[in-house]
């Protein structure tokens, strides 16, 4: 993929776009919906002590089930690189997770994360999506 700087500075800004709808419209709203505007069509997850997981309906599952049974506030992302790649773009990034299972207090989690990203149906959405927590 050849990028300007120019490109690089709009691809980013749409992809901050996405990040703040996974944290807004996802966690904060529970629109599971949203997921078809953040996740490509063939996605794939690789969740920290769980299986792969692909394609849309299966990732929303995955979200879902995850973000009600630890009663999910927010997930707020922030990007720390930002690399064009092949057909896509590579994202390093950071995560500030807060929940409050039930019976329990409030936490947080802090979360670092590389997403794969392509452009589908005329936006940036996540294709790739691994992550953990730290220590």
């Amino acid at each position: 993929m050849d990028t300007t700087n120019a490109d690089l500075i709009a691809i980013k800004q749409k992809m901050a776009k996405t990040n703040d709808l996974f944290n807004t419209e996802v966690f904060g709203k529970r629109n599971f919906d949203a997921l078809d505007q953040i996740y490509t069509t063939d996605a794939h997850i690789l969740p920290p002590g769980a299986p792969p997981t692909s394609g849309r309906q299966a990732i929303k599952g995955f979200w879902s089930g995850l973000i009600q049974s630890v009663n999910a506030k927010s997930a707020v992302l922030e990007s720390v690189k930002v690399m064009p790649t092949g057909d896509g773009v590579v994202e390093i990034g950071k995560a500030l997770l807060t929940i409050e299972p039930p019976g329990q207090a409030q936490s947080q989690i802090d979360v670092k994360y590389v997403v794969f990203w392509r452009e589908e149906d005329g936006r940036w959405k996540w294709h790739v999506d691994i992550w953990n927590m730290n220590a």
